[in-house]
C-alpha cells in the first residue's frame, strides 16, 4: 500500500477560528473515532470503537466550544488513535497499540514498518507540521502563544474509580497548572487533579513534550472526565467554565 487515505477522504485535521486573535492555541490530538478505509475496522467491533480507546469522548465539543469563547485558533486530529496515536512519540510501543486496555487490535499486530511510517507520513505529521507552523506564525507576529491541549478520561479505569472532575496535566511547566488549581480550588465546587489522571512525560506524551516545553511556550494539558462531557449540554457547561478559568491567562503570565 503507498497511500493510505483515499482522495475523497478528510484530511489528517481540521481547524477552526484559524485567524483567531488571541493568544490560546487549542489543540485535540483524541478528537475522533474515525479509521480509514484501507484498513476496515482494524478488527475492533463497533461497541469497541465507541470507547475511549479510539477517541478522547466529547473533547472535541469542548474544546470548539471553547475556540468560540477565547476567540481561539483549534485544531483537531481527524483519525482515531487506534490507527496511530498523535499524542505519543513515533518510536515508542503506544504510538500504533496492539492492545488498548482490555482490547485487542488485530489490525495493528505485526504490521511492517512501510505501514508504520505511512500512517505517520499521512496522519501524524500533517498534523503536528500544521501545529508547528501556526506556532512559528505567533513568534514571526511577535504574538507569544498559549498551548492548551484537551483531553477526557474515564471515569474508571481498569477497575478503579478515578475521582478528579477535570485534570490539569503539565511536566517541567507548571505555570499554568499552578494557576488553574488554585482557581478551580477556590471556587470549592470541583475535584481538580494535579498531574492526575496522568501526567506528561516525554514518553506518554508528544504535544506538550515537543509543541510546549520544546518552545519554551506556556503549556497546559486538561482532561475532563467523559461522564461530564458525553453529550452537548454538558460540553458546553464545561467549555464556558473552562473559558472562565483561562481568560485571566495572558495577563496574569505578562505580569509574571
Amino acid at each position: 500500500m503507498d497511500k493510505l487515505l483515499a482522495p475523497d477522504e478528510p484530511a489528517a485535521f481540521s481547524i477552526a477560528r484559524e485567524h483567531a486573535s488571541s493568544p490560546f492555541v487549542l489543540i485535540c490530538d483524541h478528537a475522533s473515532k474515525r479509521i480509514p478505509r484501507a484498513l476496515g475496522d482494524l478488527g475492533v467491533s463497533a461497541s469497541e470503537r465507541e470507547r475511549h480507546i479510539a477517541w478522547d469522548i466529547g473533547a472535541a465539543g469542548v474544546a470548539l466550544r471553547l475556540s468560540e469563547l477565547l476567540d481561539a485558533f483549534f485544531i483537531q486530529q481527524t483519525y482515531s488513535r487506534l490507527v496511530i496515536d498523535c499524542n505519543r512519540p513515533l518510536d515508542v510501543a503506544g504510538s500504533i497499540v496492539t492492545r488498548s486496555e482490555l482490547t485487542d487490535v488485530p489490525g495493528n499486530a505485526d504490521i511492517d514498518e512501510a505501514s508504520r511510517l505511512l500512517r505517520a507520513r499521512e496522519i501524524f505529521h500533517p498534523y503536528h507540521d500544521r501545529i508547528a507552523r501556526e506556532l512559528d506564525c505567533r513568534f514571526d507576529a511577535k504574538q507569544p502563544p498559549i498551548l492548551v491541549s484537551v483531553h477526557s478520561f474515564t471515569p474508571v479505569y481498569l477497575g478503579t474509580s478515578r475521582p478528579w472532575h477535570i485534570g490539569t496535566l503539565y511536566g517541567r511547566d507548571a505555570r499554568i497548572a499552578k494557576i488553574l488549581i488554585d482557581r478551580i480550588r477556590t471556587e470549592g465546587e470541583w475535584n481538580v487533579g494535579d498531574n492526575e489522571p496522568y501526567a506528561v512525560t516525554p514518553i506518554t506524551d508528544y504535544a506538550i513534550p515537543v509543541h510546549g516545553e520544546g518552545r519554551g511556550i506556556p503549556n497546559i494539558g486538561l482532561e475532563i472526565r467523559q461522564d461530564l462531557i458525553g453529550d452537548e449540554a454538558g460540553q458546553r457547561a464545561w467549555a464556558e467554565r473552562i473559558a472562565r478559568w483561562l481568560a485571566p491567562l495572558p495577563d496574569q503570565l505578562a505580569r509574571s
